[in-house]
């Protein structure tokens, strides 16, 4: 099947966060879901779900836990049991579910920062510490302080360390030497990994490496959080899953699902899951195709036509990071000035963690026109400076 990413729908008035949140006026580039429709199997199965009438409970049948292992083996050569795989309502509850199972108030949960800005609440929010980890840019690059991450581990709180890889947001898809070195450091310091891997398949031009493929002793220490949302831009279904190989973490990861109620799948949730994973490799193969396109559109624009701005190259995700420091503007400002000025709305780096400041964050999975006319709007706006 062919997809056309450059299909135009219009989102406004439909109850979308990304498109109604700002007036007519701005082009939204901020959350992380795409502008591209679902793939075809999915919307068909979906109908066809929809045109039986009843929406009653459903079981919680086997064919979910089977798709979430099919695509994992199938797309990145990890051989998943299918007897790995808990249901999840996305990937941040099941790190709350984590936090609650294997960490206790007062914890630390190491993180490496700039993160993912939900991960600054869902830890705090639980009674557990942050303990920052702060990636380091060096020649366009982030790359990971192994030293200071040590230290971090070593504390006799730390509990928990909470990757993001691909890493939201300075896009990096980190090597297997890295990941092994961290798998290393976490079983050396008897701390257990969450790996949030929702981006996995929004990679260029290399491989994403799943945690739990590095050694046998890795498998058994961490929980391994997937969500087709962000391939598929299925976000709304609220429905993921985490891996976990341990028998023994797998038990206690379940109690705490259960004692949250939170094992209750929905009519609508699971299905197109199960049909992107066992269906679509094709929309996936196409979409990064066309992101590529957009990518390249985006560097060569900024090195060309903005160079005041300096794009961080992605090695994974559509969420570019924008080093906007030479702009000289504090973090509120530089939110004003791309949302008043130019009339995009963009994601703000210190919402990341402090080191964030004088970053902007950029969604690129739209349509060529669209970006086209964002960065048209940036510019602009800059050359008014």
């Amino acid at each position: 099947m062919i997809h056309n990413f450059d299909e135009f729908i219009d989102r406004r008035g439909t109850e979308c966060k990304k498109w109604d949140t700002y007036g007519e006026d701005v082009i939204p580039m901020w959350i992380a879901d795409t502008d591209f429709k679902c793939p075809q199997p999915v919307v068909d199965a979906m109908i066809k779900r929809a045109e039986h009438g009843i929406y009653g409970y459903p079981i919680n049948t086997h064919q979910f836990h089977e798709a979430i292992a099919n695509w994992q083996r199938k797309r990145f050569g990890w051989d998943v049991d299918a007897e790995w795989v808990e249901y999840t309502p996305a990937v941040v509850p099941a790190i709350i579910f984590a936090l609650r199972a294997f960490t206790q108030p007062g914890d630390h949960v190491v993180l490496q920062m700039p993160a993912y800005h939900p991960f600054h609440q869902i830890i705090p929010d639980n009674g557990r510490l942050i303990a920052a980890n702060e990636l380091q840019l060096r020649d366009g690059r982030y790359v990971i302080d192994f030293e200071d991450l040590e230290r971090k581990l070593s504390h006799p709180r730390a509990r928990m360390f909470l990757l993001c890889n691909p890493h939201n947001p300075v896009g990096r898809c980190f090597t297997r030497e890295e990941l092994l070195t961290i798998g290393n450091l976490c079983l050396k310091h008897d701390v257990l990994v969450v790996a949030d891997e929702i981006h996995a398949d929004i990679v260029y031009g290399q491989k994403h490496i799943p945690f739990a493929t590095l050694s046998a002793e890795c498998a058994n220490n961490c929980i391994v959080c997937v969500n087709p949302s962000k391939t598929f831009n299925i976000a709304g279904v609220r429905t993921g899953a985490a891996i976990i190989p341990n028998k023994i973490l797998r038990e206690r990861f379940h109690e705490s699902v259960a004692n949250n109620k939170a094992y209750g799948r929905t009519v609508f949730g699971t299905l197109p899951v199960e049909v992107a994973y066992n269906e679509c490799d094709y929309y996936a193969d196409q979409l990064m195709t066309y992101l590529q396109g957009n990518l390249d559109y985006l560097l060569q624009y900024f090195a060309e036509r903005i160079p005041a701005i300096k794009v961080i190259k992605p090695e994974a995700t559509y969420l570019l990071w924008l080093d906007c420091r030479a702009l000289a503007m504090p973090p509120d400002e530089l939110q004003r000035f791309f949302l008043e000025q130019a009339k995009v709305a963009l994601n703000e780096g210190s919402t990341f963690g402090k080191s964030g400041t004088g970053f902007m964050r950029i969604n690129i999975a739209c349509r060529r026109a669209v970006l086209a006319e964002a960065l048209r709007r940036i510019e602009a706006a800059v050359n008014k400076m």
